[in-house]
Parts: structure tokens; C-alpha cells; sequence
């Protein structure tokens, strides 16, 4: 039987939850996140690490990684997205089976990847990906392609060997996006202190002192820090906030990160 749209094109799960329904409204919230960040003056990175909660709440930190690819608009065509499966725990790494992805904004198109296998089970549901694809389709337009895998329960150095392989794939004109938040529902006394742990481990390359319960991506973002060690780039942290700090009770927070993953620069000694 011949596929329809609905079979190979993924649409929101998340639409009028984590991010307006609305094209019109969502392109204007967006996009003055972006302007409120930026703009951003500096090279383009090759990995960002990017949290993936309600707008609401860490729209402002993950601006902080769009103003600074908006920079950079027509020159990033590719983006491979790897994240968490909140909803559908599993072993290893799914690619998800679609052409396309469906956001409010329109279509983003999917390219496939030889990399990893497909499965349509963790990305069904999931919000950790799709909620950067407004923020990409704003920053980057609409000429942009995406690689979204899954990072199930998975060992470090294997997450690091597959994050390499799919950038080498998608070439030259690539970046790569982390998607996580850090803890969650501590206070925000606490809540600051684990958080600052986990960048302070992130920024030294000790993907091991990440722990499961300080970051729900931690199998994507430990990958992401053991192959950024292997190729020589180090993180700069962009910026780091709860959900208090964007309106949300200090009672029972979320940690959201915002990190550039590139070369260290070249300094006259």
C-alpha cells in the first residue's frame, strides 16, 4: 500500500502546549526571542547544547542558541537533532522514519541517515526535538533539512562515535543540536547548585559526572561532551536558568542550558 502524507510526515505533538498553534502568533513569540537575545557577532559553532521546555520557560535560554545561528542564516543547511525519548524508553538510537516534519510554520524537510536505524515509536510523542524546529525554521528559514535521532540508554563512547558519523554524513554545512533540560523539581537554591555541578562538568569534558537525574537528556549530552573531547572542541556556556527566573514558582524548578561547542580560540602567547 502506498504511503499518505500521515505516514511520512510527522506532525506536532507538542502545538498549543510548549509553543503557540498559531503560525502568526508563534513566528512573532519566536522571533522576539531571538531579538532579545541577539544579534550574536561571533563564529559559527559546530554543536549547540539547547533545552527543550515550554517557550514560556526557556525560550529566552534557548535563544541564546538561535540568535547566534541566525547570524549564520544561509550558510547552515543541515541539522542534526539528538535528544531524549521522554515518553518510550529504549536501547540505543532511533532515526525517525518521516520526509518531513510538520511545525505550525510548515514543513521541514527530513533527511535520511544511514547512521543508525529508524523507529517511529520514540518519536511519536516526543517534544525534545520538535520544539527546535520553530526556533530553526525562524533562524534559518525554510531551505534547511534536519536529522532527528533519538538517544535511548546507550554507553558514552558509542552516543560520541554516532554523533560523528551523522555530522561527517551531513557534511560540511552541518551543526549538531543537544536537546536537554538539566534538574528538575528541586528547589531553586538546589536547583542552582546541581546545575552548576553539571555545566562545570559539561564545560571540563567530563561527560561521566553527568548524572541521569541532573539532566534528562543525559545520554544525548554525555555523547555530545565525550565527542566534543575526542575532536578537540570545548564548551563555552552561553547561559543557564530555571523556570523561576521566567515566572515559574522557586518551589519545584527546571534547569535549562544553553552551551556553543567549537575549536578553542587561537590566542597569541
Amino acid at each position: 500500500m502506498p504511503s499518505t502524507k500521515s505516514e511520512t510526515v510527522r506532525p506536532p505533538a507538542v502545538a498549543g502546549r510548549f509553543y503557540p498553534a498559531d503560525p502568526g502568533r508563534l513566528r512573532r513569540d519566536v522571533q522576539r526571542l531571538i531579538d532579545e537575545a541577539g544579534p550574536v557577532n561571533e563564529p559559527l559553532a559546530a554543536a549547540y547544547i539547547a533545552p527543550h521546555a515550554g517557550y514560556r520557560y526557556s525560550g529566552p535560554v534557548a535563544a541564546q542558541v538561535y540568535a547566534r545561528l541566525a547570524a549564520h542564516r544561509g550558510r547552515v543547511k543541515r541539522v542534526v537533532l539528538v535528544g531524549p525519548s521522554h515518553h518510550a524508553p529504549f536501547r540505543g538510537h532511533a532515526a525517525a522514519p518521516y520526509t518531513g516534519w510538520e511545525t505550525p510554520l510548515g514543513l521541514v524537510r527530513a533527511a535520511a541517515t544511514t547512521v543508525v536505524g529508524s523507529s517511529r515509536l520514540p518519536h511519536e510523542a516526543e517534544h525534545s526535538l520538535e520544539v527546535q524546529l520553530p526556533f530553526l525554521q525562524v533562524a534559518l528559514g525554510d531551505d534547511i533539512e534536519v536529522t532527528p535521532v533519538a538517544c535511548g540508554m546507550s554507553q558514552t563512547p558509542d552516543t560520541a562515535r554516532i554523533i560523528a558519523a551523522l555530522l561527517e554524513e551531513a557534511g560540511e554545512d552541518a551543526v549538531l543540536i543537544c536537546s536537554t533540560d538539566l534538574s528538575h523539581y528541586h528547589d531553586q537554591a538546589t536547583a542552582e547548585r546541581v546545575d552548576a555541578a553539571t555545566a562545570d562538568a559539561i564545560r571540563s569534558l567530563r561527560p561521566r559526572e553527568i548524572a541521569p537525574q541532573h539532566a534528562c537528556g543525559v545520554h544525548a549530552l554525555r555523547g555530545t561532551v565525550a565527542w566534543a573531547d575526542a575532536t578537540g572542541r570545548r564548551p563555552r556556556e552561553l547561559a543557564r536558568a530555571t523556570s523561576a527566573d521566567t515566572g515559574g514558582s522557586p518551589d519545584r524548578v527546571v534547569g535549562y542550558p544553553a552551551f556553543a561547542i567549537d575549536f578553542p580560540a587561537v590566542t597569541d602567547r
